[in-house]
C-alpha cells in the first residue's frame, strides 16, 4: 500500500470569471499533520470541497486518489462512507439539540423500528472522551462555549469512523487555551491512526504542529515543505504565500495623535443585561484621542465587544448607566444610526453574520450603511452607487471579478476589505474595529494594518478590539485591558508586553 493515504492530481476548479484552482497537485501521507497555508482566495477551501464532495467529480478537472484508488464523489455523503470528515470554519451543528443527538446525525442507531437513545448516549461518551471533552450527552448545544462546540463537532466526524480528518481553520474563533487543548486533541488523534489536513492562517500553530506544509498561491501550488528535512520559519512560509517577503508585519506609522482632542470619553459607563440578569460592564472609563489607535485588549467573555455595542446604539438593550463625549458633546446613542450620523462606525467582529449581507454584491454592501449618499429623494443614483464601490475596490485593492460579485464568493480577506469600505463610506470620526484580522491570511492582515495607518495619517481614531496580543502591541498608540466588564489597567505601546497585559487580563 502506498504511503500516500491521499493524493490530488492536476485539479482545476473555475467559477463564473474566476479560475479558483489552476492545475493543484496535493498529496498528504498516512498518519501525518499536513497543514494548508496561503493567502485568502488562493484555494485551500475550495480544494477541500474538492475533496470533501461539495463539489462533485464532474465539476472539476482532475483526479482523487484514496488509499491508491481512483475515486470519484457525487457528494458529501460519498466522502463520508470513504473515510473522509470535513470540519467547516462555520461549524454544522443544530443549536437546539442535544450534543449526543448532534454527534449521531443522519446515522443514529436503531432498536427495532425506533431509536435506541441509550445506545446512543454511550456511543457519544465514548466519543467525547476521545476529545477529552467533559461535558453531558443531553446537554444542547447552545449551551456549550465555541471550543467545546469545536470538539464536539469533531466528535461527530469520528463517529463516522473517519481516516482522514480535514479542518478548515477550526481554532479562527477560539482563545488561546482552545486552541492549544485542539492542537492536542490531532495529536492524539493521530496516535489512534487518523491523519488530518489542517488549513490554518496562524503560522505559529502551523509550525507548532505539521510535518508537512503546503502552500498555496493564486490557486497553484507553489511548494511542499517536510518539516523534518526542510528548514521552514514563518518568514519562508509568508514569503511563499505572498511571493514577497514581508520583513515587518506591522508597518511602521509615522504620524502621531493629536492629544490635545479627545475625541471620545467613557466615565462611570456600566451596562446590564437583562437576558442574562447580570451585569456585563461596570464602571468603564476610557479616552481616545483625534488620530489614534487604542487597543482594546482582554480574554474573551471580559466585555470588550459588549463595550463596543453598548456604545454604538446599543442594539442588545442594555441598561445603561455612565456618560460617553463624543467630539466635545455628551451622547447617549438610542439606535446605530444615531451613532453612524454622529459619525461613530462599527465593524463587527462577525463580518459573514453582522458585517455584510453575504447574497448581496459588493456594491450593494458598500453603500448599504449610507444610502442617502448615493441618492436624492429616495432614489438611488445607479451611476453614483456604481462609481463609488468602483472607487473603494480600487483604492482598498479588494480582489474580485467585479462589483457585481457577491459578497459570499470573496475571500475573508476581501470581505473584510468591503466591510471596511462599507464604513468608510460613511465618513466616521471614529471606527471601532472588532477583531480586524481574524480569519484572514498574514498578506491581507498587513494591507489592513497599512488602511489603519492610513485611515490615523488622515485624522481618523480607531478602537481597535483584538483576541490576538502581538497584533494589540504591534498596532497600538495605547492600550486598554477589559477585565470581568471593566478596565484592569492602561499601558503604553510602545513599551506594553504581552506578559504586562495578560497580567491585567487575569486579575479580576
Amino acid at each position: 500500500m502506498s504511503d500516500n493515504i491521499l493524493e490530488m492530481r492536476h485539479i482545476v476548479k473555475t467559477f463564473p470569471g474566476v479560475r479558483a484552482l489552476s492545475d493543484v497537485s496535493f498529496a498528504v501521507r498516512r498518519g501525518e499533520i499536513h497543514c494548508l497555508v496561503g493567502e485568502n482566495g488562493a484555494g485551500k477551501s475550495t480544494l477541500m470541497k474538492v475533496l470533501s464532495g461539495v463539489y462533485p467529480h464532474n465539476d472539476f478537472e482532475g483526479e482523487i486518489l484514496l488509499n491508491g484508488k481512483n475515486i470519484e464523489f457525487n457528494g458529501i455523503h460519498d466522502s463520508e462512507l470513504a473515510g473522509i470528515g470535513t470540519i467547516y470554519q462555520e461549524l454544522a451543528l443544530v443549536p437546539e439539540m442535544t450534543v449526543y443527538e448532534n454527534i449521531m446525525l443522519g446515522h443514529e442507531l436503531r432498536r427495532g423500528m425506533g431509536i435506541d437513545i441509550q445506545e446512543m448516549i454511550q456511543r457519544a461518551e465514548d466519543l467525547l472522551k476521545r476529545v477529552r471533552l467533559s461535558v453531558n450527552p443531553s446537554a444542547k448545544v447552545k449551551d456549550l462555549g465555541i471550543g467545546k462546540q469545536q470538539l464536539v463537532e469533531i466528535a461527530k466526524a469520528l463517529s463516522r469512523n473517519v481516516s482522514l480528518l480535514i479542518l478548515d481553520e477550526p481554532t479562527a474563533a477560539l482563545n488561546e487555551d482552545d486552541c492549544d487543548n485542539l492542537l492536542d486533541i490531532l495529536r492524539i488523534l493521530k496516535t489512534q491512526g487518523v491523519t488530518s489536513i489542517m488549513i490554518s492562517h496562524k503560522l505559529k500553530e502551523v509550525l507548532s504542529i505539521a510535518e508537512t506544509i503546503t502552500v498555496l498561491r493564486d490557486g497553484q501550488t507553489i511548494c511542499t515543505l517536510d518539516r523534518e528535512k526542510d528548514k521552514v520559519d514563518e518568514q519562508m512560509l509568508i514569503k511563499h504565500m505572498v511571493g514577497r517577503s514581508i520583513e515587518n508585519i506591522y508597518p511602521p506609522r509615522a504620524s502621531k495623535p493629536d492629544e490635545s482632542v479627545v475625541l471620545l470619553e467613557v466615565k462611570n459607563w456600566s451596562a446590564y443585561d437583562p437576558n442574562l440578569g447580570r451585569k456585563v460592564l461596570n464602571n468603564v472609563n476610557f479616552k481616545v484621542h483625534k488620530g489614534e489607535v487604542v487597543g482594546l485588549s482582554g480574554l474573551v467573555g471580559s466585555g470588550r465587544t459588549e463595550l463596543a455595542r453598548s456604545m454604538f446604539g446599543n442594539p442588545d438593550g442594555y441598561a445603561i448607566a455612565g456618560e460617553l463625549s463624543f467630539k466635545g458633546r455628551k451622547q447617549r446613542f438610542a439606535h446605530p444610526s444615531s451613532a453612524i450620523r454622529a459619525g461613530l462606525a462599527y465593524a463587527t467582529e462577525d463580518r459573514k453574520k453582522n458585517g455584510l449581507v453575504l447574497i448581496k454584491s459588493i456594491q450593494e454592501n458598500i453603500s448599504l450603511a449610507n444610502l442617502q449618499g448615493v441618492s436624492k429623494h429616495g432614489i438611488i443614483n445607479e451611476e453614483l452607487d456604481k462609481q463609488t464601490a468602483l472607487n473603494f475596490v480600487n483604492s482598498l485593492s479588494i480582489k474580485t471579478p467585479g462589483i457585481n460579485q457577491l459578497c459570499m464568493n470573496l475571500s475573508g480577506g476581501n470581505q473584510q476589505k468591503v466591510s471596511v469600505a462599507k464604513w468608510l463610506f460613511v465618513g466616521p470620526d471614529l471606527l471601532i474595529f472588532d477583531e480586524p484580522t481574524r480569519g484572514i491570511d498574514v498578506g491581507a492582515k498587513y494591507e489592513i494594518y497599512t488602511i489603519i495607518n492610513d485611515l490615523v495619517a488622515k485624522g481618523m481614531s480607531i478602537l481597535m478590539i483584538s483576541s490576538e496580543l502581538p497584533e494589540i502591541l504591534g498596532m497600538s498608540d495605547r492600550i486598554y485591558v477589559v477585565a470581568n466588564g471593566t478596565i484592569a489597567g492602561e499601558l503604553d505601546g510602545k513599551s506594553a508586553t504581552q506578559e504586562a497585559v495578560m497580567r491585567l487580563a487575569t486579575q479580576y
